[in-house]
C-alpha cells in the first residue's frame, strides 16, 4: 500500500470545533468530567464516530469507544487508540483531545484507503483523565484496567459536592458495558508533550519509553490561632510557617538532587485566613514525581521524616492523607521502536523520552503493551489557554500514529 496521509483539514477542523465546546461566558475553556460541557463534547465525538461508521459503546464509568470491525475477525483483540476530552479549568484545546481525534482520523483514513486490518481498531475517550472535579485523575482508564472498582469510582464525591455516578446518568453517559469489556491487543496514545524538550531540541517526534511515577498527598498542619501583634515569635504555634518550611524543604531537596525528581505544592489554604491572626490550620497538597520507583519511595520517606521532625520543632500536629499513588511505567519496547521507524520513514527527527505528566496510557499499560507519541508544545506550555502546537506538527504526529497503527493492525 502506498504511503497514506491523514486528512489534515478534517483533523484540525475537529480540534478547533471541539475546542469551542465548553467555553464559559468569559471565554475560558472548561469541560470538567460529568458537566454539561462534558456532555456537549461527548455528543460531538459520538456524532463523529457514527459518521465514520464505527460501532459506539459506552461503559458504566462513561468511557466511550468507537470500534471499527468491518471485514475483520471480531474475536481478535483490537488495536486501541485514544486519550481524553475532559479539560482543566481555563484549558488549551490540544491536551487529550488531539489524541482522541487523531485516533478517529487514523481509522477513517485506513477505511477510506480500503485497508483490511487483521484485527479491530478502536478509539477511546476515557472519562475524567484530568481529575479536576473528581479524584483520582486518569479515573476512566484506571477503572478500565481494573485498578479501581467501578462502584468506588461512581461513588466519588466531587469538589462541588456532586457524585460522579448520578452526574454521568444526568448527562446520558452512564453506559451499559462493564469496564474492561474491550481488552486491547496494544494501546497507542498520541499527545502533545506538555513540556519544552522537543521544541528546545528541534525534534519533531517523541517516542515515549517510560512515564514518571506519581505520589499525591494532602498534608494538614494544626497549630494555634493567636494575635499577630501580641504573640512573641518564640511562643507561636504557627501552622502557616510550618507549611512554608515544607514548601522550601521540598524545593531545595529536588533542586539539589542529581536526579529528575520534581516536587510541587499546588494547593494551600490557611485558617482562619485573616491578616492579623496567626494561622491555626494549614492544608496543602504535595505532588512528587520520578521515573524510578526506588527514588520516588526515597522522596516519600524523606518527606515523612521531615514532617515528623517539623511537628516537634514547631510544636504543631501534622497528618497526611494519600490522594493517589502510581508507580512508574516502562512502555513496550517494540511499539517504541515502531514509532521511531515511522518517524524516520517520514523524514522526521525523533528521540526517546520520559513523560513527566500522567496519561491514560500508564493505566492501560497494566493490561496491554502500550506506548505514547509526543509532538512539540510551543514554550512547553500546557493546562493553559496559550497551549499551542503548530498545525504541521499536529499533522506529522497523526501521520506517525497512522503508520504505527497500520503495522500493528496488520498483525
Amino acid at each position: 500500500m502506498a504511503t497514506l496521509s491523514i486528512d489534515a483539514e478534517r483533523l484540525l477542523g475537529r480540534l478547533r470545533e471541539l475546542g469551542q465546546i465548553g467555553r464559559a461566558g468569559d471565554g475560558r475553556l472548561i469541560r470538567l468530567a460529568g458537566s454539561d460541557a462534558d456532555r456537549a463534547g461527548r455528543d460531538a465525538f459520538v456524532a463523529w464516530l457514527r459518521e465514520a461508521g464505527l460501532d459506539v459503546a459506552v461503559d458504566r464509568i462513561g468511557n466511550i469507544f468507537g470500534i471499527w470491525r468491518d471485514r475483520v475477525n471480531t474475536d481478535e483483540a483490537p488495536v486501541l487508540l485514544g486519550s481524553h476530552i475532559d479539560t482543566v479549568i481555563d484549558a488549551g484545546i490540544y491536551d487529550g483531545s488531539y489524541g482522541v481525534l487523531s485516533g478517529l482520523e487514523v481509522i477513517e483514513t485506513l477505511k477510506a484507503a480500503g485497508f483490511a486490518p487483521a484485527r479491530p481498531v478502536a478509539v477511546a475517550a476515557f472519562t475524567n483523565e484530568e481529575g479536576v472535579r473528581y479524584a483520582p485523575d486518569m479515573m476512566g482508564s484506571l477503572v478500565h484496567a481494573g485498578g479501581l472498582s467501578v462502584e468506588e469510582a461512581l461513588a466519588t464525591i466531587g469538589t462541588d459536592g456532586t457524585i460522579l455516578g448520578p452526574e454521568l446518568e444526568r448527562i446520558g453517559y452512564a453506559g451499559p458495558e462493564e469496564p474492561g469489556f474491550l481488552k486491547p491487543h496494544v494501546y497507542v496514545e498520541l499527545h502533545i508533550e506538555q513540556g519544552p524538550v522537543l521544541e528546545r531540541e528541534g525534534v519533531s517526534i517523541g517516542a515515549v519509553e517510560n512515564l514518571q511515577g506519581i505520589s499525591w498527598q494532602r498534608v494538614v498542619i494544626d497549630g494555634a490561632a493567636n494575635h499577630a501583634g501580641t504573640t512573641p515569635m518564640s511562643m507561636r504555634r504557627d501552622a502557616g510557617h510550618a507549611a512554608a518550611r515544607v514548601v522550601t524543604f521540598l524545593r531545595d531537596r529536588a533542586k539539589n538532587a542529581n536526579a529528575p525528581t520534581v516536587a510541587t505544592v499546588g494547593c494551600m489554604s490557611f485558617e482562619p485566613n485573616a491578616i492579623n491572626v496567626i494561622p491555626s490550620h494549614a492544608t496543602f497538597t504535595v505532588d512528587l514525581r520520578d521515573p524510578d520507583e526506588g527514588r520516588l519511595r526515597a522522596e516519600e520517606a524523606a518527606l515523612a521524616a521531615y514532617l515528623r521532625h517539623l511537628a516537634g520543632a514547631e510544636d504543631v500536629t501534622i497528618s497526611v492523607e494519600r490522594l493517589a499513588r502510581f508507580e512508574p511505567v516502562t512502555f513496550d519496547r517494540r511499539i517504541v521502536e515502531l514509532v521511531e521507524d515511522a518517524a524516520r520513514n517520514r523524514g522526521l527527527a525523533s528521540r526517546r523520552m520520559t513523560s513527566g505528566a500522567g496519561h491514560d496510557a500508564q493505566m492501560i499499560a497494566r493490561i496491554a503493551p502500550s506506548a505514547m507519541i509526543f509532538v512539540p508544545s510551543t514554550g512547553g506550555i500546557s493546562h493553559n489557554p496559550r497551549e499551542h502546537t503548530p498545525d504541521a506538527a499536529l499533522v506529522a504526529g497523526a501521520n506517525v500514529l497512522l503508520d504505527v497503527v497500520t503495522r500493528l493492525a496488520a498483525e
